[in-house]
């Protein structure tokens, strides 16, 4: 997200690589991408780990808001707060995050991002991240 490169996430292994996250669509005013479920996501219970929740919410989310910061003359957005509620337990299958821009101002930036469940299109998480703008000096 920083600078002319709007694919991080491919040009080298990140965290979120490691996830498995795989943005979809990005624009100025929507992000959208997905997870496919493994093991390897899950907590000792045998559900979803909350961290694959809020990563899939904080990526979409600074996807979408680097974005608009680009596109208005700034280096980028990066977070400062993730609040993410899980409403429901899934153990496989396929998550989907659309992450959408609440407010957008001169210093920061608020995005929603709801989280459902492919197969069934239940809501299973819902998340807000606050985002810093910053100038194209400050990294």
């Amino acid at each position: 997200m920083w600078g002319l490169n709007l694919d991080p996430f491919h040009a080298r292994p990140t965290f979120v690589t490691h996830t498995g996250i795989e943005v979809t669509e990005a624009s100025v005013d929507r992000a959208v991408g997905h997870v496919d479920l493994t093991p390897d996501h899950h907590q000792p219970y045998g559900a979803v780990h909350g961290g694959v929740y809020t990563t899939l919410v904080e990526t979409l989310a600074s996807t979408g808001a680097a974005l608009w910061a680009l596109d208005n003359g700034l280096g980028g957005a990066m977070g400062v707060s993730n609040t993410t509620d899980f409403l429901k337990a899934v153990s496989d299958g396929r998550l989907v995050g659309v992450a959408t821009p609440i407010h957008r101002g001169r210093t920061q930036q608020l995005w929603e991002v709801a989280v459902t469940h492919e197969s069934t299109d239940r809501l299973v998480a819902h998340g807000q991240v606050r985002l810093q703008n910053v100038e194209k000096t400050e990294y």
